[in-house]
């Protein structure tokens, strides 16, 4: 089941809390991959996170959220960016000192980008 369309979006670029809350969870949580066929960022947490869930579909529009799942004692919500919004965010996560400031997920990143070719090719 996946959380309706979302509306009321926050200008990412211009809310600078936002941008680091989201870049914060993203090097903690997040997982820069695809289906094979696809990129997508994808974001793993407890349930009890729903409220924080919800600010995030605010901040990326188009993105979806999926849950909450019960396995093994474990309940979780799935939080996915693919395609166009997929893009968006891409570009604004180049824009941060990601590379600076943890290098190991920005060469998540960076792999990622490559794998699905999302680097635009400057000639």
């Amino acid at each position: 089941m996946s959380a309706p369309p979302n509306t009321g979006a926050t200008d990412l670029a211009a809310d600078r809390f936002s941008l680091g809350l989201l870049v914060g969870l993203l090097v903690g949580e997040g997982h820069f991959g695809g289906d094979g066929r696809q990129p997508q960022i994808t974001l793993r947490m407890h349930a009890r996170h729903a409220p924080l869930f919800q600010h995030l579909l605010r901040l990326v529009p188009g993105s979806r959220l999926y849950g909450p799942y019960g396995h093994q004692g474990r309940h979780y919500y799935q939080w996915m960016v693919r395609g166009e919004p997929l893009r968006r965010l891409v570009r604004l996560l180049e824009e941060t000192p990601l590379a600076e400031i943890d290098p190991y997920a920005y060469g998540r990143l960076a792999l990622m980008q490559e794998r699905y070719r999302l680097r635009e090719r400057k000639e």
